[in-house]
């Protein structure tokens, strides 16, 4: 209970000290036309874009690692590595290089029109955190992305990639290996306590396209998947509700179970005029038949559906199910915008001695022994860190021009 109303104070204290403006009319924001999302000028708007992927939500694969997979083991990873006081400056430093304002100038010089930003329900609390012990840094995090993006004409979908709980069940939302949201009041209550100070601080904020209430919930690994894939809709419910005690403008987007993939059961969802569904592709054909099923529910619901994620494929494949897309009027935010290697818009180089921290992410490290015997030269794995920053830098990445073009868009 102290940390929610620690967290509740915190977000009120932050609010307060924004700038008053008149509130914009309805007109000003996008909205939902049957199927279709209308821009303030009238014109359609067809989704085109990419996600901001291991900038607020570190995913191990990302950085080269695979049994290290997740915010909170990275974290502890490092902190093994290298000790807690240069882990907590590596963070910091990583959240101020790896998306800056050159990013998402060159997003935008794309083509581009739309940004998904995932993001851990941490850093809009008082719990540690990618290097803060408390009062996170997740408003001034948004609050300058949103500038970026209105500078560059971009919309913004805020995407809660972990809630407090876990929505997965897996490694992709930072939990202890189930859904615990579905069963925890008191993960609900925080749930929505943050999405509600969200919407209260952006209400008026037109750049912000919607709010995506939950990604990819539910994995499909679990004996219980079906109670837990029926207790979806209510969790959906109680957000929605708390969003509209103080923000009726923007669109709510609602994700498909098992990996945004299945849609049953969110049937009789629309209990809100804003809401849109949101879909999951990675792999298999590339024709219509590959999406039938989010295209049925989006024509039986008269609702947008778009792609929230897709990608990790070859150019061939992903120009081709763009137009796909196109055909069957789904937009797109391709999956991610940056990481290690390539298969991404834009990669970046593993630094000089980076293979020695991979090696200490996949050694046994079960015991301070392990740790001990694990661990190498912290010196050069603090070199590799300071290292890694410099590379993530948009300007010492890699622009794949071929990836962009076979999405659509292009370098110019």
């Amino acid at each position: 209970m102290k940390r929610i109303i620690t967290f509740v104070a915190l977000c009120a204290a932050l609010i307060s000290c924004r700038p008053t403006t008149d509130s914009p009319s309805a007109d000003a924001f996008v909205r939902i036309d049957g199927t279709d999302l209308v821009q303030p000028d009238g014109q359609k708007l067809f989704i085109r874009g990419t996600n901001l992927g291991n900038w607020l939500n570190p995913e191990g694969y990302m950085f080269g690692f695979s049994r290290t997979n997740s915010p909170h083991m990275i974290d502890l990873m490092l902190r093994q590595a290298v000790g807690p006081d240069d882990a907590d400056e590596f963070w910091q430093r990583f959240k101020e290089s790896y998306i800056t304002r050159e990013d998402i100038r060159f997003i935008a010089s794309t083509g581009a029109n739309t940004i998904r930003l995932p993001f851990n329900y941490r850093i809009f609390t008082d719990e540690d955190y990618m290097g803060l012990k408390a009062s996170q840094d997740g408003f001034a995090r948004v609050d300058e992305l949103v500038e970026w993006c209105r500078e560059e004409g971009l919309y913004l979908i805020l995407d809660m990639h972990d809630a407090p709980g876990g929505q997965t069940g897996d490694n992709i939302d930072d939990s202890y290996g189930y859904p615990w949201l579905f069963e925890s009041e008191a993960s609900q209550r925080l749930f929505c306590d943050i999405w509600r100070s969200i919407a209260e601080r952006y209400r008026d904020e037109t750049t912000i396209l919607g709010y995506e209430l939950l990604n990819e919930p539910i994995a499909p690994y679990f004996d219980n998947v079906d109670q837990l894939n029926a207790r979806l809709k209510e969790i959906y419910r109680m957000g929605v509700e708390a969003i509209r005690e103080v923000d009726n403008n923007h669109i709510i987007l609602l994700g498909g179970a098992q990996w945004n993939g299945n849609f049953t059961p969110l049937d009789g969802c629309n209990f809100d005029d804003k809401i849109m569904y949101t879909c999951h592709r990675y792999g298999g054909g590339t024709s219509a038949d590959a999406i039938r099923s989010f295209i049925d529910f989006r024509d039986r619901t008269g609702r947008p559906m778009y792609m929230g994620e897709i990608g990790h494929n070859t150019y061939e494949w992903m120009s081709e199910f763009c137009r796909t897309m196109q055909q069957n009027d789904i937009g797109y935010t391709f999956w991610p915008y940056k990481k290690i290697g390539s298969s991404s818009w834009v990669g970046f180089e593993a630094p000089e001695g980076w293979q020695q921290i991979v090696e200490f992410s996949q050694a046994r490290r079960g015991s301070y022994g392990e740790i001990r015997e694990a661990r190498g030269d912290m010196q050069a794995m603090r070199r590799s860190l300071d290292d890694l920053i410099e590379a993530v830098r948009f300007e010492n990445c890699r622009i794949d021009t071929l990836y962009i073009r076979a999405i659509g868009l292009d370098v110019r």
